[in-house]
């Protein structure tokens, strides 16, 4: 273990983050808001942060998967104490600490669960960060998912060590991965601008483009209004919304080979890409026909049930209507297919497809072994054979996955008077990064009390982290020498 070398990639990072600081105080100088002071106190005391860990630095710059873990955990937690100052310092928001932090780790962990109320009303600058941190937390979980995670060996992840467009295979994080951070930032980038300019098109200001392309591609699920997308009331922002969820929720690195080959055929090919979208029309159809059988049905039920599949099962969560005037089934089923999420390597949420894919496969062969206890099975996936070993880890991080979940539930439970329904959708709504609940935390998680709102920013970063890698320094051995 090299501390040094893992306070000075900290203080990088902080210096770093402070940067983005800097876009907000130019909206509050566009909208001539009086909010530069508060982003101003805010970059100096990360900035200064950053730089006092930076000088720590030693030249020494190889750094291992035992490094790897600590680095990933601090990523997000550090980020997420520094990103929640400019929101304690707002005089408008009056949030406590612990609402800052749980407005900026929801942020940054791209969960999308709102503390605040009266968001049409709050200042633009305001509103542009909270959309900012969403969008680089977004672009970090690329990063994290596709050139760090594969090589930590975080639940099954390193099968795409072969798929990645840069990372090695060896378990030293090396300078390629910068080459691939790189690549992966102008694909995401490439994608806002593209995101925010179907928006524009469709109607949207171009504040409110940018803000929600940030949202989008994220998979966040931050609005500026307090309607989400519903407020807009357009089918095509709606349109645009659907395709660009449904473009993020696909692995970065197979965005990468199509682009890089020029083969739209690639998407076609994977198994995982097929089950992501298969699934997610069958349940669009399911939503819709629910929908078409309530009192309160309208012409657009198809639009609205294609709306939301998309927006929950991806983790987005933007909405354009009220989930509680619908059968009940409609929106418990929506919330268990978050638990599914995205594709590997994307900015969604949940287990993830590919994993979900391997466990169906892995029961399929021992049905054939139930038949031919003698039989050999393999497991294929895109071609290649996948080894006992990443099965073995799939299991078990679903395992682990379910068993926090529960273990959470529970935990809630018994501490508060909320009901089932609100603290299944709540922990369930922050382990997969999707953001709204059902319940009294349908609108909110306002009404939370300090204890709970802490275990749920604990669950975001679970979540968000692949669980394994919190659960890994948390043990004793990871600090022995």
């Amino acid at each position: 273990m090299h501390p040094r070398i893992i306070l000075s990639i900290l203080g990088m990072l902080l210096m770093l983050f402070s940067t983005s600081l800097l876009l907000p105080m130019l909206v509050a100088i566009i909208y001539e808001e009086s909010y530069l002071d508060t982003f101003g106190l805010a970059f100096v005391i990360t900035f200064s942060s950053g730089a006092i860990l930076w000088m720590l630095r030693t030249k020494k710059t190889e750094m291992r998967a035992r490094e790897g873990f600590l680095i990933t955990a601090l990523f997000y937690i550090g980020l997420g104490l520094f990103g929640a100052i400019p929101m304690y310092l707002a005089p408008e928001l009056t949030n406590s600490f612990t609402d800052s932090t749980f407005e900026a780790l929801s942020g940054l962990t791209t969960t999308g669960a709102t503390v605040l109320t009266g968001i049409d009303n709050l200042p633009k600058s305001i509103l542009f960060y909270r959309q900012l941190l969403q969008w680089l937390g977004g672009m970090g979980i690329i990063v994290l998912a596709v050139a760090i995670l594969p090589m930590l060996g975080i639940g099954g992840m390193q099968l795409y060590r072969a798929e990645t467009p840069g990372p090695v295979k060896d378990h030293k994080l090396k300078p390629r991965i910068k080459e691939t951070a790189l690549s992966l930032w102008y694909l995401y980038l490439g994608f806002t601008v593209a995101c925010a300019a179907g928006y524009w098109f469709a109607g949207m200001t171009i504040f409110d483009a940018i803000c929600h392309a940030f949202s989008t591609i994220a998979i966040g699920g931050f609005s500026t209004h307090d309607d989400s997308l519903g407020w807009f009331n357009s089918a095509a922002v709606e349109g645009v919304a659907i395709f660009f969820m449904l473009l993020a929720g696909i692995n970065f690195a197979l965005h990468f080979g199509v682009l890089q080959r020029k083969k739209l055929s690639l998407y076609l090919v994977d198994p995982e890409v097929k089950l992501y979208l298969g699934s997610i029309v069958v349940l669009a159809c399911f939503i819709s026909y629910f929908i078409a059988n309530t009192p309160q049905s309208s012409d657009s039920f198809i639009r609205d049930g294609v709306f939301h599949t998309v927006s929950i099962a991806t983790t987005t969560g933007f909405t354009t209507n009220d989930l509680s005037t619908w059968p009940i089934a409609a929106p418990i089923l929506l919330m268990l297919s978050a638990f599914a999420g995205g594709c590997a390597g994307s900015t969604a949420g949940g287990i993830k497809v590919y994993r979900v894919l391997l466990i169906f496969r892995q029961g399929f062969r021992e049905v054939k072994r139930l038949i031919h206890p003698n039989g050999v099975f393999h497991i294929k996936l895109g071609g290649q054979i996948v080894s006992n070993r990443i099965i073995d880890a799939v299991w078990g991080f679903f395992a682990v996955y379910i068993t926090f979940f529960l273990l959470i539930t529970c935990l809630i439970l018994t501490t508060t008077d909320l009901d089932f329904l609100t603290v299944f959708s709540a922990v369930g709504a922050c382990l997969n990064n999707l953001g709204p609940g059902l319940g009294d935390v349908a609108l909110n998680y306002q009404g939370l009390d300090g204890l709970t709102k802490w275990l749920l920013i604990f669950t975001m970063l679970m979540g968000r982290l692949e669980i394994f890698t919190l659960l890994v320094i948390l043990t004793p051995s990871y600090w022995k020498h």
